[in-house]
């Protein structure tokens, strides 16, 4: 194998006093290939180098380097340097030292985050996971590659926590013209993602034992990040227009909601219960959170407005993401942030990790100014609209005797109900489903404090058209 660098890696040695120092070195130089720290091909310092660094006799390295060159660690090459051996099988590491220290108990309640970076399946119907084929690649390379420019890089110092001036400018403008939200750029706070959003939204308004209302079923991951600050989270049903707004619990402080493409159930909040819940906001001085994660992508029906849009008290927090129309690896969100909370959001932001990666802020910007991310949205709505229609027709013609799909205009997913099953059914089906080379998720996951109900959800942004009959025909095979 040739070697990995010209220049030799900053190998960190430490001796224990001037007994025994060849033994000492050849040990650490061992056990760091062994390890796998240093890999095959890698370049070790010079004799003359590290003798100088350690502060020891250079013959005491040309010994040692001697020593692991004979026993197959490490090979040299006139004129080239010293490098690792190719062909060694590194060790399995050392069970990690015990600690006293443990986390806060709630943590012991918030599963496992998963990792979905791996997963490979020839039907994926995973919900809220885009097309990455369709991603404008060469557009976004291009100028992710002119924002690491120097001269566009500046002076290399971190950026102010609310986010590019001109991304947010950008992003006031879309979600303008493309949500008919009315916001000014100075409310408008760049963030990693939208699950970040939502974080910073915990930080700066709610105490540790205040009540927030979620959707019953919905989208687990809100719910615990407000677990996580000490908030007692309580589920509010939903129905076929939407969030319950009689059911909120007296004394709840902030309701979270997903009003435009109810997760997971898939229903459009309707304008009465918009303006209900907007009331009910002004009587209890409580605020809203409206995720409106996916709602680029409409197939049908009139659009209804935001509640951003619809608010005239200033209690609805907007957060988006381009996680669903770009891809969820950029880590890309935004927060529309009423005024008198700007100064704690900023702070929020920057004790959590300053500001959001600049070039990508820079990319988006440009993305967004050049008109590429209104043409990607229109192109992937037609392609997500074909799927949509294509995964309807086929559960109502072939699976109806045991699914009934709930009625959806949008987004990146449907679900639908399975027909008088045990609550647990549905992650029996999905693991069968899984066996057959099909990834879907269980409805009955994503309940709160209500009685579960059994039911798959079926993402189509993943899942090629081709592919999503021959899909349907394996989960068919599984109920």
């Amino acid at each position: 194998m040739p070697p990995r660098a010209k220049s030799s890696l900053d190998l960190h040695l430490s001796l224990d006093g001037r007994r025994q120092v060849t033994g000492q070195l050849y040990r650490q130089i061992r056990d760091t290939v062994l390890d796998g720290r240093l890999r095959a091909g890698d370049s070790l310092p010079s004799t003359r180098e590290l003798a100088s660094t350690l502060d020891i006799s250079r013959n005491t390295v040309v010994l040692v380097y001697e020593r692991l060159r004979a026993e197959g660690f490490l090979t040299s090459r006139v004129g080239a340097g010293t490098f690792v051996r190719d062909g060694i099988r590194p060790r399995a590491p050392a069970p990690t030292a015990t600690s006293p220290l443990r986390p806060r108990a709630l943590w012991d309640d918030i599963p496992e985050a998963s990792d979905m970076s791996g997963l490979r399946a020839a039907y994926d119907f995973r919900p809220g996971v885009p097309d990455a084929r369709h991603f404008p690649h060469a557009p976004w390379r291009a100028r992710v590659s002119r924002q690491l420019r120097a001269d566009t890089l500046g002076t290399g110092a971190h950026l102010g926590p609310a986010g590019e001036w001109k991304l947010r400018q950008a992003i006031a403008r879309h979600i303008g013209v493309s949500r008919g939200v009315r916001a000014a750029p100075e409310e408008v706070f760049v963030t990693s993602g939208s699950q970040q959003a939502i974080d910073l939204v915990a930080r700066v308004l709610l105490e540790p034992g205040d009540v927030v209302g979620v959707e019953d079923p919905g989208y687990p991951l809100p719910r615990r990040a407000f677990q996580a600050h000490g908030c007692r989270v309580v589920g509010v049903p939903v129905d076929t227009e939407g969030l319950v707004v009689d059911a909120i619990p007296a004394r709840t402080r902030l309701v979270y909601v997903t009003p435009s493409h109810q997760y997971p159930l898939g229903m459009t909040m309707s304008l009465a219960r918009r303006q209900a819940l907007l009331e009910w906001a002004d009587r209890s001085d409580a605020a809203i959170l409206e995720d409106d994660y996916d709602s680029e992508f409409r197939y049908g029906g009139r659009p209804l407005e935001t509640l951003h849009g619809l608010d005239r008290s200033g209690r609805v927090l907007f957060v988006g993401s381009f996680s669903k129309v770009l891809l969820p690896t950029l880590r890309l969100g935004f927060a529309v942030i009423p005024a008198p909370l700007h100064g704690a959001f900023g702070k929020a932001k920057h004790v959590t990790d300053w500001h959001t990666s600049a070039p990508f802020q820079g990319a988006a910007a440009d993305l967004i100014d050049d008109g590429i991310l209104a043409q990607h949205i229109r192109r992937m709505r037609r392609v997500y609209g074909e799927r949509h229609d294509r995964i309807m027709a086929i559960l109502q013609r072939d699976l109806s005797e045991h699914l009934t799909p709930v009625p959806t205009a949008g987004g990146l997913h449907l679900s639908a109900l399975l027909h008088e099953r045990e609550a647990s059914s549905d992650f029996a089906i999905a693991g069968r489903a899984q066996d057959r080379g099909v990834a879907l998720y269980p409805l009955s996951y994503h309940f709160v404090d209500a009685e579960p109900r059994a039911g798959l959800m079926f993402g189509y942004g993943a899942i090629p058209a081709d592919r999503i009959e021959e899909g349907l025909a394996r989960v068919r095979a599984c109920l």
